[in-house]
């Protein structure tokens, strides 16, 4: 897509993957207050435009925007327009977003997701952060996911406790002013690793009105005692943002709905009864290579799981 341009319809049919998507009567899951999304970054093969145009076809209305390669570049000349064509375009589709900031290699081409907010200079993870919420606001998203990070080797628990707080502190006083919620999302092997340690950490802030939390339910199978449903009813409230994927205990690997230990049934149920309204997003960043066929395979799960609740 040539970025000078709007966003758009992409000319042309779907042809045999639009031949294999069932219709419903309307999108999404009938009944439901939340809104079912889909992550861009498992969408990396597809332009922006085309991956919004065969999800809308597949029934989401939601958009998890990962910034970075390939789609949105925080820091390119541009990114404020495209972003504001993008969201007249998700207007007039009807459709819903939220940013994620998780992408691997975008701030060091050697350094999976560094630097990280522990790190002894995390002034270009600052900065990145405080650009997603900048865009955010253009994009009028429902909130900025981001994590704590991995501890570094020569950082101690405590020290990188002191690091996030003062950190993070300086990020919700940026989206408070902003009018952006952030959303801390706890991830099996960082710091921050469970919903506790995540309420543990907005407690010591004062309790921020901006600051909400994530839940990946997938992440519930690895590292949640209570699992998926003591997760879910334990962020309660404070629930800004969920990512939708499965799980085996013991892996930290983001699988398709059904290919793990995940409950899905009961965390839609838990979702319904704690009247959860925000979006929650299909989130498979290494199953870019199929794409349509995996987001349509998982919307036909989340029905099946639907209805089974």
């Amino acid at each position: 897509m040539n970025p000078a341009e709007p966003f758009g319809a992409v000319a042309g049919p779907l042809g045999a993957l639009e031949e294999r998507v069932a219709t419903r009567d309307e999108p999404g899951l009938p009944g439901a207050v939340f809104t079912i999304g889909y992550g861009t970054n498992g969408f990396a093969d597809h332009a922006l435009d085309d991956a919004v145009l065969v999800l809308d076809r597949l029934g989401y209305r939601a958009l998890a925007l990962t910034l970075g390669h390939p789609h949105l570049d925080p820091f390119s000349a541009d990114a404020d327009r495209v972003a504001a064509r993008l969201r007249r375009r998700l207007d007039d589709l009807g459709w819903r977003v939220v940013v994620e900031t998780g992408a691997r290699y975008t701030l060091d081409p050697f350094r999976k997701h560094r630097p990280n907010l522990l790190d002894d200079d995390a002034s270009l993870r600052e900065v990145f952060l405080r650009r997603a919420v900048d865009l955010a606001a253009v994009l009028d998203a429902e909130c900025v996911s981001l994590w704590s990070g991995v501890l570094p080797d020569e950082v101690s628990p405590e020290q990188g406790g002191d690091r996030l707080r003062e950190r993070l502190g300086g990020l919700v006083a940026h989206a408070a002013a902003s009018r952006v919620d952030l959303a801390l999302e706890p991830e099996p092997g960082m710091l921050v690793e469970t919903v506790a340690d995540a309420l543990s950490v907005r407690r010591d802030l004062g309790d921020p009105p901006a600051l909400g939390l994530t839940v990946d339910v997938g992440h519930c199978v690895v590292v949640e005692p209570d699992g998926v449903v003591g997760a879910l009813r334990a962020a309660g409230p404070l629930l800004r943002n969920v990512q939708v994927d499965d799980m085996l205990p013991g892996a930290h690997e983001h699988l398709e709905l059904g290919r793990g230990e995940l409950d899905l049934a009961a965390a839609l149920r838990t979702l319904d009864e704690l009247d959860y309204d925000g979006i929650a997003a299909i989130e498979l960043p290494r199953h870019a290579h199929d794409a349509p066929a995996v987001a349509a395979r998982c919307m036909t799960a989340l029905h099946d799981a639907w209805e089974a609740r």
